[in-house]
Order: structure tokens, then sequence, then C-alpha cells
């Protein structure tokens, strides 16, 4: 298949079409962080700019497109709530309408976040109540895909990984701080269920060859505090665990509200995939291994600016 990715020096993406390209063509949209790579085609292209969409997906005529291009900063789309539109809701829309005309099959990358976070155990189901700019517009990126192209795939995610230059996950954050020795917070009190990258763009390219349209939560099966999910890492490279303090959310000064209980139910996918999505000690056991076998220096390779 020939599939294209956007936001593809991103966290997700990097990671999804890395994986893609053992199997499949893969093209990968940049805009600012360009990527030294032979694994996938790169093209910077401003997809904001007129007629940038309609240009790469002739240029490139793929089957399968994941959107995985946003504006993830939470706190930066409360400084920032135009671009956080224009990013999050306006493009998804534009590009979920391209896509269907010219008939390739459609991931559009959406969030946890949407929902807040009162009592957790989310289905599809539930009715979303965003709490920050960023979930807002996520949300409103949603609706707009599915009425546009209603045969398309939201995902709702939450994920942990390797990234381009090792600080955009909180994967990471716990081991950049643990390895250094540093005392750091985890909040007790935000619970979420964290798939590894490269374990999230395998259940989404399961989805697209079972050709699954509609809302779907893929996350891990189990899910577990932000402390606790930083005391696993720590525990699982052999770090000290007390460098992480026991801490309330409150204490931290964020800018945006944060959803406390993002628990969300994965039995939809589990039956469309006819098996669950992978659990969180294989998550942090494939983020240890990826380490172990030097794959953070093998993305950090990539970063062109870094050359």
């Amino acid at each position: 298949m020939r599939l294209l990715v956007t936001g593809a020096s991103g966290l997700l993406g990097l990671n999804l079409a890395l994986e893609a390209s053992k199997q499949h063509e893969v093209y990968g949209v940049v805009n600012q962080h360009l990527l030294n790579t032979t694994a996938f085609h790169v093209k910077q292209v401003d997809l904001l700019s007129p007629g940038a969409i309609e240009q790469i997906l002739e240029l490139t005529q793929p089957e399968w497109v994941i959107h995985c291009a946003a504006l993830a900063n939470v706190d930066a789309c409360e400084s920032e709530p135009a671009l956080a539109k224009q990013l999050n809701t306006t493009l998804p829309e534009e590009l979920a309408k391209h896509v269907a005309k010219g008939g390739a099959r459609l991931v559009h990358i959406s969030t946890d976040a949407v929902f807040d976070g009162s009592r957790g155990g989310y289905s599809e189901l539930d009715v979303p109540n965003p709490l920050s700019i960023y979930a807002r517009t996520k949300l409103d990126g949603e609706r707009a895909v599915l009425a546009v192209y209603p045969q398309a795939i939201v995902a709702r995610v939450n994920l942990f990984g390797w990234s381009l230059r090792g600080q955009r996950s909180l994967g990471e954050w716990f081991f950049n701080n643990l390895q250094a020795g540093k005392q750091m917070r985890g909040f007790t009190d935000v619970y979420f269920c964290p798939l590894l990258a490269n374990h999230l763009a395998a259940l989404l390219l399961k989805m697209l060859e079972k050709q699954l349209s509609g809302l779907y939560h893929v996350v891990s099966s189990e899910c577990i505090s932000k402390y606790a999910f930083g005391v696993e890492i720590a525990k699982r490279f052999g770090f000290d665990e007390t460098l992480i303090d026991a801490s309330p959310v409150t204490k931290a000064g964020l800018a945006a509200a944060r959803s406390p209980n993002l628990t969300l139910q994965t039995s939809k996918l589990s039956v469309a995939l006819g098996e669950p999505p992978p659990t969180l000690p294989e998550g942090i056991e494939g983020f240890f291994t990826l380490y172990r076998n030097g794959y953070p220096a093998m993305i950090r390779e990539m970063d062109a600016a870094g050359q």
C-alpha cells in the first residue's frame, strides 16, 4: 500500500512512518523539522498554505492517509487559540474532504482529552466534555472529519515513546530526569492508558487493513496514574524511583486544565480486531527494548537540523 503520514516528524508520525515502511511505501509530510532518512519518502509541505493538500495528494497518490499533524502542546493552544483551531479543526476537515474525493482510506488522530475525566471508564458512546482549547479544537476536528467523510477512522489515542529530539513523550521525560538523577513530580491523581507509539502504529495499520470506520478508543488495555507510570519506567531501567515525588496535579501550575481520569474502554476495538490492545507492561518492555537496541539514537540521527 502507498501510505501518506502527516506530521511525520512528530512522536506518533515518525514512529508510524518507520513501522509502516517495513511493509508499505510511505510518504511522510513534515513542515519545520526536516528528516534525513531513506526509510521513507520525506516531503516538506506547509499543509495550511493554499492548494497544499491537493498538491501533496496528487503527488503521492496514497491509498491510505493517517493524519497525525496537530498543535498538540496543550498550553500552547491556550496562548494561540486561533492557530489551534486552524491546525486541529480546519485542517483535518479540509484534508478529509480531499481524501474522500480521491477515495483513499483515512485515519484521523484525536485525543483522550476530549473527556473531562470526572469519572473515567469512557466508551465511544459517552458524550465528551473538553476542558481546554486543545481538547475543544480536537473534538471539533473529530466531528468535522466524520461529517465530511463518514467512512474515516477517528482514533482517540494516548501514547509514549521515543521521539526525534527526545523530549516529546512522558516516557522520555521520566527517562531523561531519572537518568540525570533529578527530582521530579509524578501526579498521583491523573490517570491515563498510554500505548507505546510503535504498538499504536501497528494497531492503526491493522484497522486500515480491516477497513474499519468510525470512532475508536485506541489506547492501552490497562490504565495507570502518571506517578505509577514513572515508577514503572524507573524500575525497568534500573533508576531510583524515589526521585519521583508523589504529587497532586494542582501543584504543577499548568496553564490549561487537565482531565484527572482518562481511563477509556477499548472493548469496541478489541472486538473489531479480534484481540485486545497491548498492555502497559508490554508497552514499557517495548520502550526499554527499543532503547537497548539503539532506537532513540537512530531516530536522533534523522534530525536534519542536528547535523
